[in-house]
Protein backbone atom coordinates (compact mmCIF):
# COMPACT_ATOMS: atom_id res chain seq x y z
CA UNK A 1 0.00 0.00 0.00
CA UNK A 2 1.44 3.31 -0.96
CA UNK A 3 0.38 6.45 0.35
CA UNK A 4 0.28 9.80 -0.93
CA UNK A 5 0.73 12.65 1.84
CA UNK A 6 1.69 16.47 2.88
CA UNK A 7 4.75 15.15 5.30
CA UNK A 8 6.16 17.85 8.16
CA UNK A 9 8.13 18.84 5.44
CA UNK A 10 6.91 18.08 1.48
CA UNK A 11 4.71 15.65 -0.21
CA UNK A 12 6.19 12.26 -0.40
CA UNK A 13 5.11 8.14 -0.34
CA UNK A 14 4.70 6.42 1.95
CA UNK A 15 4.58 2.81 2.71
CA UNK A 16 5.36 0.16 5.42
CA UNK A 17 6.72 -2.43 2.63
CA UNK A 18 9.88 -0.72 1.26
CA UNK A 19 10.26 -2.65 -1.63
CA UNK A 20 6.80 -1.11 -2.84
CA UNK A 21 8.47 2.25 -2.76
CA UNK A 22 11.28 0.44 -4.30
CA UNK A 23 9.04 -0.07 -7.82
CA UNK A 24 8.37 3.16 -8.19
CA UNK A 25 11.55 4.79 -7.18
CA UNK A 26 14.59 2.65 -7.56
CA UNK A 27 17.10 4.02 -5.54
CA UNK A 28 20.63 2.48 -5.86
CA UNK A 29 21.70 1.10 -2.67
CA UNK A 30 20.55 4.48 -0.97
CA UNK A 31 17.74 3.72 1.84
CA UNK A 32 14.66 4.78 2.11
CA UNK A 33 13.55 7.10 5.50
CA UNK A 34 12.07 5.93 7.82
CA UNK A 35 9.59 8.04 9.70
CA UNK A 36 7.69 7.99 13.04
CA UNK A 37 5.83 9.56 15.61
CA UNK A 38 7.82 8.47 18.96
CA UNK A 39 11.29 7.93 20.47
CA UNK A 40 10.02 4.55 21.41
CA UNK A 41 9.99 3.28 17.74
CA UNK A 42 13.18 5.74 17.23
CA UNK A 43 15.18 3.25 20.32
CA UNK A 44 14.01 -0.10 18.53
CA UNK A 45 15.18 0.86 14.79
CA UNK A 46 18.16 2.42 16.16
CA UNK A 47 20.68 3.09 19.08
CA UNK A 48 21.69 7.50 19.73
CA UNK A 49 24.68 8.01 20.44
CA UNK A 50 25.04 9.18 24.06
CA UNK A 51 26.27 12.63 23.01
CA UNK A 52 23.38 14.01 20.60
CA UNK A 53 20.33 12.28 22.56
CA UNK A 54 19.60 16.14 23.32
CA UNK A 55 20.03 17.21 19.82
CA UNK A 56 17.73 13.84 18.55
CA UNK A 57 15.16 15.21 20.60
CA UNK A 58 14.85 18.60 20.47
CA UNK A 59 15.36 19.47 16.36
CA UNK A 60 12.36 19.55 14.50
CA UNK A 61 12.17 19.01 10.30
CA UNK A 62 15.37 16.65 10.51
CA UNK A 63 16.69 13.52 9.98
CA UNK A 64 19.38 12.03 10.98
CA UNK A 65 21.33 9.21 10.07
CA UNK A 66 22.64 6.54 13.02
CA UNK A 67 25.74 4.36 13.04
CA UNK A 68 23.62 1.96 11.82
CA UNK A 69 22.87 3.62 8.63
CA UNK A 70 19.17 3.80 9.01
CA UNK A 71 17.75 7.49 8.09
CA UNK A 72 15.02 8.02 10.35
CA UNK A 73 13.04 11.36 11.22
CA UNK A 74 10.58 11.51 14.28
CA UNK A 75 7.80 13.52 13.15
CA UNK A 76 6.22 15.92 15.54
CA UNK A 77 4.21 17.72 13.38
CA UNK A 78 0.38 17.92 14.19
CA UNK A 79 -1.40 17.23 10.90
CA UNK A 80 1.29 14.53 9.62
CA UNK A 81 1.76 13.16 13.21
CA UNK A 82 -1.95 12.26 13.43
CA UNK A 83 -1.60 10.36 10.21
CA UNK A 84 1.27 8.47 11.28
CA UNK A 85 -0.31 7.10 14.91
CA UNK A 86 -1.56 4.52 13.16
CA UNK A 87 1.48 2.74 12.27
CA UNK A 88 5.24 2.47 13.66
CA UNK A 89 7.01 3.87 11.39
CA UNK A 90 6.77 4.17 7.48
CA UNK A 91 9.26 4.45 4.82
CA UNK A 92 9.03 7.29 2.62
CA UNK A 93 10.13 9.31 0.15
CA UNK A 94 9.91 12.14 -1.86
CA UNK A 95 6.84 11.87 -4.42
CA UNK A 96 8.53 12.95 -7.29
CA UNK A 97 10.13 11.51 -10.07
CA UNK A 98 14.41 11.13 -8.93
CA UNK A 99 15.76 14.10 -9.58
CA UNK A 100 12.44 15.85 -10.99
CA UNK A 101 10.20 18.87 -9.63
CA UNK A 102 6.84 17.33 -7.82
CA UNK A 103 4.02 16.65 -10.12
CA UNK A 104 0.39 15.83 -8.59
CA UNK A 105 -0.95 14.31 -11.12
CA UNK A 106 1.82 11.54 -11.52
CA UNK A 107 1.75 11.21 -7.56
CA UNK A 108 -1.88 10.93 -7.30
CA UNK A 109 -1.56 7.90 -10.58
CA UNK A 110 1.16 6.22 -8.46
CA UNK A 111 -0.47 6.24 -4.68
CA UNK A 112 -2.71 3.55 -3.68
CA UNK A 113 -4.21 5.99 -1.12
CA UNK A 114 -4.48 9.84 -1.29
CA UNK A 115 -3.97 11.57 2.43
CA UNK A 116 -5.09 14.93 1.83
CA UNK A 117 -5.53 17.54 4.66
CA UNK A 118 -6.26 20.99 4.42
CA UNK A 119 -2.93 22.16 3.67
CA UNK A 120 -3.25 20.02 0.39
CA UNK A 121 0.05 19.40 -2.15
CA UNK A 122 3.06 21.79 -2.32
CA UNK A 123 6.90 21.00 -2.94
CA UNK A 124 8.56 22.51 -0.02
CA UNK A 125 12.24 22.02 1.33
CA UNK A 126 13.07 18.81 2.12
CA UNK A 127 14.30 17.85 5.87
CA UNK A 128 18.00 18.71 7.07
CA UNK A 129 20.10 15.74 6.72
CA UNK A 130 23.03 15.01 9.69
CA UNK A 131 24.97 12.12 9.76
CA UNK A 132 25.87 11.12 13.55
CA UNK A 133 28.55 8.85 14.76
CA UNK A 134 29.64 8.28 18.16
CA UNK A 135 31.25 11.56 18.78
CA UNK A 136 30.99 13.18 15.18
CA UNK A 137 27.89 15.13 14.11
CA UNK A 138 28.01 15.93 10.13
CA UNK A 139 25.50 18.32 8.59
CA UNK A 140 25.15 16.20 4.62
CA UNK A 141 21.58 18.20 3.72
Amino acid sequence: MIYLAQTDTTVGFLSDKKEELQKIKPRNNKPFLLTTTTFKTLKNLARVPKKHKKTVRRTKKTTFIYPNNKAIRVIKDGLHEKFLKDFDFLYSTSANKNGKEFEEEFAKNIADVIVEDRRGFSQEKASSLIKLSKTIKKKLR
